[in-house]
């Protein structure tokens, strides 16, 4: 993994989608808040550097700023949106807040063919990119000139071909801009010189070593969801340090139908990994008893798993890691970039570290991979494919598809809708164009009438999105048909429902989940 693009975060929601096209294109990036981004540019193999967006202004005082390094070491650097503004105010620019702001969809007016823009944009033509500012460039430092324009930002793209900077004032990381993740190749081959030979295998090679080398000798305990991440995360850690490893599958009770069985066979048999299955659904339902706060819900998930690991850690004993299936969209929604409270979407389960008290190291192979980029290492690794392509499933369960205080009856109710669900899912050949689909019971409970009764009975809501990464997600546009046939099954065979509606929310502004 010879060759590197240094991704500098400034805050931006869809720094990781730079990544994405980055790796895209077959070259290794590494994401890097601003703060410590001086010790990255010392990197081995660093080929470029890419300055991310944010929601600060450089306007504004004490706004993050990249290393003055950066812009002397010869190295080519690519400014996005945000990027393009600290980049103008620190090599000389202006940057101003724009009476005219761009949020969307926008045009932009090519004023100059350039290295970025070879073989995707030509002088003269019109483009659509996605626009997300408030600021805007109205002098460019010397050295530059203007490559592109918008109807509000006269500096929508420029470039300094002698220097190899380049930046501009769109997002071309987002699908909302149409040839985006050709500009980021041109950018990253073409421009900064990367071979573009950074594939799955290569990665996991690579994670396999990482382990050893942070392992040694040591122990390591492995907790297992059911889901695809923790069993990748498993399966690989295993090809590093075989018998130092012992999987734990905490069943808190809030599974689907059938999984935990399925989970127990997988590795029991298919992989002969030492399994260690703990049944605490009892001790999980009972601490959730009464709660309806979904952070409270994750957060006591969350401590009950650990305390059970530090329970099963001692028994095992002579543990020193423990390994978790994080992923990057995890740890981005979890963490505030600024360290407050204000910017955190919502708590998951699984990140954030072990209490001392534990005295467990992390191992955390997937971190900085997305969800599709954890399947393709599934299939690397060997795992089955029907597991692999199995949709996400949160860490805390069932428990968040319960709006409100959650029961065993509850829990009953909507495992049944949620096997009708999929069962006409993949009936109708969608399971695979699909990228999460579940049920979720409502606290809501509604009059009907089922023969010559009157019932008073819970809505279930079905939710189906598609996306690539789980940052940015659309509604399933389901016919009529198949929705009124999933409602009439589940009203049919599930006793406790008598409504069922279909959530036509995007991501933003709602998240995949409820709660």
């Amino acid at each position: 993994m010879t060759d590197r693009i240094l991704i500098i975060d400034f805050g931006s929601q869809v720094t990781q989608l730079i990544a994405r096209r980055v790796r895209e294109a077959g070259v290794y990036s590494e994401i890097v808040p601003f703060q410590s981004a001086e010790k990255a540019l010392d990197w081995p193999g660093l080929k470029g550097v890419i300055l991310s967006g944010s929601p600060a202004s450089v306007t504004e005082g004490e706004s993050p700023r990249a290393p003055e390094r950066v812009f002397k070491m010869g190295l080519p650097v690519l400014g996005i949106c945000y990027g393009e503004q600290a980049m103008c105010a620190q090599l000389g620019g202006k940057v101003e807040t724009s009476d005219h702001r761009e949020f969307g969809r926008a045009f932009l007016q090519v004023k100059s063919d350039n290295p970025l823009f070879d073989g995707v944009w030509s002088e003269g033509e019109s483009h659509q990119v996605w626009m997300s500012h408030g600021d805007r460039v109205t002098a460019i430092p010397p050295g530059f000139r203007v490559v592109g324009t918008s109807e509000g930002a006269p500096y929508a793209a420029i470039a300094d071909e002698k220097r190899q900077f380049y930046a501009v004032q769109f997002h071309p990381e987002v699908v909302h801009t149409p040839d985006g993740a050709r500009l980021y190749r041109n950018f990253v081959i073409d421009i900064c010189g990367c071979r573009g030979n950074w594939t799955m295998a290569s990665f996991k090679d690579d994670a396999i070593q990482r382990i050893k080398k942070k392992v040694g000798f040591d122990r390591v305990i492995c907790g297992l969801s059911g889901g695809v991440d923790s069993a990748v995360t498993a399966v690989l850690i295993h090809e590093a340090i075989g018998e130092q490893l012992t999987c734990i599958f905490v069943d808190h009770g809030l599974m689907r139908a059938g999984e935990a069985d399925e989970v127990v066979r997988l590795f029991r048999e298919s992989y002969n990994i030492p399994l260690v299955h703990v049944d605490a659904s009892k001790m999980f339902l009972g601490a959730l008893e009464g709660v309806s706060d979904p952070e409270v819900k994750r957060k006591t998930i969350g401590k009950l798993f650990i305390d059970v690991f530090e329970a099963e850690a001692k028994k095992i004993g002579g543990a020193a890691f423990l390994a978790q299936g994080t992923l990057y969209p995890d740890v981005i929604e979890s963490v505030s970039f600024t360290g407050g409270p204000s910017v955190t979407i919502k708590s998951h389960h699984n990140v954030g570290g072990l209490p001392e008290r534990m005295n467990m190291k992390l191992v955390e192979p997937l971190r900085e991979l997305f969800k599709d980029e954890v399947r393709a290492l599934g299939r690397e690794l060997g795992l089955p494919a029907h597991f692999v392509g199995r949709h996400p499933f949160p860490g805390p369960g069932l428990a968040i598809r319960i709006p409100g205080a959650i029961s065993r009856d509850k829990l009953d109710i909507l495992r049944k809708a949620d096997v009708v669900y999929l069962d006409e899912i993949r009936k109708a050949g969608l399971y695979d164009a699909i990228w999460q689909a579940f049920a979720v019971l409502l606290p809501v409970q509604t009059v009907g009438v089922m023969g010559d009764g009157r019932t008073y009975d819970f809505v279930c809501a079905l939710r189906a999105v598609t996306s690539t990464d789980g940052m940015t997600a659309d509604y399933y546009h389901f016919d009529h048909d198949f929705l009124a046939r999933t409602a009439t099954r589940i009203i049919n065979e599930v006793r406790g429902i008598n409504r069922v509606v279909y959530d036509i929310t995007s991501k933003p502004p709602g998240t995949i989940e409820w709660e």
